[in-house]
């Protein structure tokens, strides 16, 4: 059992970050969903190396420089994996009128115009709430929000249908998420959340991003009748970004 949690951790880190890991191959057909309550971990973890980044440049750079800096070290350590699914999505929920058109659209590895946007106002909010507070305070709120972003995209795959199509490489038609799997997921966030800030902060932010989240997967329901990889992206990017400004404007204040 011991060697088994310990392979799907290992899956959730070789899906979530660039670290190079002897690759398991070949992947079960449920490897996603079982793997998956390990996401809010890895995440936490890539949040520890990206405020680590930000503190450590911190002695050596004025601001907004070790923000940048840190959010480019966790796009490198990611391969930009959300930042792709969620251009993949501003680009199909705004450019397609039917459920076919959007899918087609988050097939085609073209960046559009919406995605461009998207991109560049989410990694300016981000970048530019993080700068407002002290190196310490920013790698604090990187730790709680990556982790609690990745439990958010875990959520939405637990609750919606797979809207991918038959031929895709991860669909849950062969098994669900269990409580206890569920349990898990919200907990490592909880616990990461917790210790990184004070219970106001961490619980306003949270609930503030998981409206924001969930607003994406109910726009993802009605636009294609469910989730793909790339609307987990994009979910895992809005609860980011929303978890950044609330978390920044109760700790620094307003002006």
């Amino acid at each position: 059992m011991i060697s088994l949690e310990r392979m799907r951790f290992f899956v959730a880190l070789q899906f979530l970050t660039r670290i190079p890991l002897k690759h398991i191959d070949p992947l079960p057909g449920d490897w996603l969903v079982r793997a998956a309550k390990y996401l809010p971990l890895v995440g936490g973890l890539v949040g520890v190396f990206t405020g680590g980044v930000i503190l450590l440049t911190s002695f050596v750079f004025p601001e907004p420089l070790p923000v940048i800096l840190g959010l480019a070290f966790a796009i490198l350590l990611t391969g930009g994996l959300h930042e792709d699914g969620l251009a993949d999505t501003a680009d199909a929920f705004g450019g397609g009128h039917t459920r076919e058109r959007c899918l087609e659209i988050m097939k085609d590895s073209r960046i559009g115009t919406y995605g461009v946007l998207a991109l560049i106002v989410t990694l300016a909010l981000k970048a530019t709430a993080l700068a407002a507070v002290d190196p310490l305070s920013s790698a604090k709120v990187v730790i709680a929000g990556f982790a609690g972003a990745r439990a958010a995209a875990v959520l939405a795959l637990a609750s919606l249908s797979y809207a991918g199509g038959e031929a895709a490489k991860v669909s849950r038609t062969t098994s669900e998420m269990t409580g206890s799997e569920i349990a898990v997921t919200v907990v490592t966030a909880l616990i990461f959340g917790f210790l990184c800030l004070s219970p106001v902060v961490f619980l306003a932010s949270a609930l503030f991003a998981g409206v924001a989240a969930t607003i994406v997967a109910l726009i993802a329901h009605q636009k294609i009748g469910g989730y793909t990889g790339d609307v987990l992206g994009a979910v895992e990017q809005i609860y980011e970004t929303a978890f950044f400004i609330i978390a920044v404007a109760i700790i620094a204040g307003p002006g």
